[in-house]
């Protein structure tokens, strides 16, 4: 027995060794992929927790708080108790009925049939689709063009899938009083001389985040030569696709003369109805492009959430039958959002900030260079002007926006660092205490 103790007692102290060591060795191994290298930071990670941390009020993140139209939510309702067969796996590639209901009101939009099971892949959201895209597309050592500012996943999706990111920026018109996002232009010169034998495709995002430009039909007839001279793919995001301002039209550069075949459009049930948590998107295009794109799909998500597709179903439909009256919620989400817009411009131009007034989407931009506060922070010293300047509002004014030189690369964002963005789709309580804080800043300044 005195033998089988003190056995025992060795092999308790020895124990917490073995751990450790074979701890050490386990970390010892390199656990990441090199994918992973270089993408890690996320905008909206650090400057949400910080939001949080300060209880500010939030016109960072781009979201609505507030619900869905009723009728979205009643199919969604409907769906979840529709019986056994909404609770269970559907089509891996698009829940039938919301394919054909896609393809049905898309196919008016962009003057062609579109076919609902070889042309539309339904996705976990817009980023899932281009997550798929540049996946499926994009091979080691091509070259894709991004248009900046850019939504910042397009960088680290174009990175993993082994491509090289190339810039080309929208810039103010020199010469003239920036007023609107309009004023932002893309010089054709400057996209032609980017493209290189390597260059596999152009992204761009329209209505744009952060900036709010609708592109023009000219600049995308501009982009659509190029993409046809040098045989290249658009991808095109369009999630903001229905909330234009000021007789702004969108238009799907897929609608083109000879880019049906090269584009892969982006949408986004989400930001189309106002219920960005169901995470329901998509991605429209020739079914020779698609057919590649469900190849990533099946081997990584395979599968969207059946009752959010068949709500979703029911939310086109009813605008087909709605369309371009009154009553349909295309019509009506933009006037809403137009009255807060104008209310978010009245109250930045209030505190002696300059907003750029946007053409579409959720977010506005506004000029800070006038602004003169103490940012002597230590903690921010090496940060771009903006980013300093957006934790300040956080921590001394309890106002979250964000900063906008996040939407460019490198070796752009020093000329764009001037500017933060705001999101005015919000209740009219959430602006009303954003232009309190506002005021009360302006009032000491």
């Amino acid at each position: 027995m005195g033998i089988i103790r003190n056995l025992s007692a060795y092999l308790t102290r020895i124990r917490p060794n073995l751990f450790r060591n074979h701890h050490k060795l386990i970390m010892a191994r390199r656990l990441h992929a090199s994918r992973t290298v270089g993408v890690d930071k996320n905008v909206w990670v650090e400057f949400t927790q910080l939001a949080a941390d300060y209880k500010a009020v939030n016109l960072g993140q781009g979201f609505p708080d507030f619900s869905p139209p009723q009728f979205v939510q009643d199919a969604f309702c409907k769906a979840v108790s529709g019986g056994p067969q909404m609770h269970q796996y559907t089509r891996a590639f698009g829940h039938p009925r919301l394919v054909k209901s896609l393809a049905k009101f898309f196919s008016r939009i962009v003057g062609r049939e579109i076919d609902p099971l070889e042309d539309i892949l339904v996705t976990v959201g817009a980023y899932q689709a281009l997550f798929c895209a540049f996946q499926a597309l994009i091979d080691v050592g091509d070259e894709v063009i991004i248009v900046e500012p850019f939504f910042d996943c397009y960088q680290p999706m174009v990175l993993m899938a082994g491509g090289t990111a190339v810039y080309v920026p929208l810039r103010p018109k020199e010469g003239s009083t920036v007023l609107s996002s309009g004023d932002w232009v893309l010089s054709a010169e400057e996209l032609a001389s980017k493209i290189t034998p390597r260059t596999k495709a152009i992204v761009i995002n329209t209505p744009n985040n952060p900036l709010g430009k609708v592109y023009k039909v000219e600049e995308l007839q501009m982009i659509a030569d190029l993409c046809i001279k040098h045989d290249l793919l658009c991808f095109s995001d369009e999630v903001y696709e229905w909330l234009t301002y000021d007789g702004a039209k969108h238009v799907k550069i897929a609608s083109l003369p000879g880019m049906w075949e090269r584009t892969i459009t982006v949408g986004s049930a989400g930001k189309t109805f106002s219920a960005t948590g169901w995470k329901v998107g998509w991605a429209i295009s020739s079914g020779h492009l698609i057919k590649h794109m469900k190849i990533i799909h099946q081997n990584s998500v395979y599968h969207c959430a059946t009752a959010a597709q068949e709500a979703v179903s029911h939310g086109f439909d009813r605008e087909y039958e709605l369309f371009g009256t009154p009553e349909s919620y295309f019509q009506q989400l933009p006037a809403m959002l137009h009255q807060k817009r104008q209310k978010l411009a009245s109250c930045l131009r209030s505190a002696g900030l300059q907003p750029i007034m946007p053409e579409g989407g959720y977010f506005m931009i506004t000029d800070i260079s006038s602004v003169k506060v103490d940012l002597n922070d230590e903690n921010t010293e090496n940060e771009t002007y903006d980013f300093r300047f957006v934790k300040w509002l956080i921590k001394e004014k309890g106002l979250a926006t964000i900063p906008v030189s996040a939407f460019f690369s490198p070796e752009h964002r020093k000329e764009f660092d001037k500017y933060i963005r705001f999101c005015f789709v919000k209740e009219n309580s959430t602006l009303e205490a954003a232009e309190e804080i506002l005021r009360k800043w302006s009032q000491k300044e």
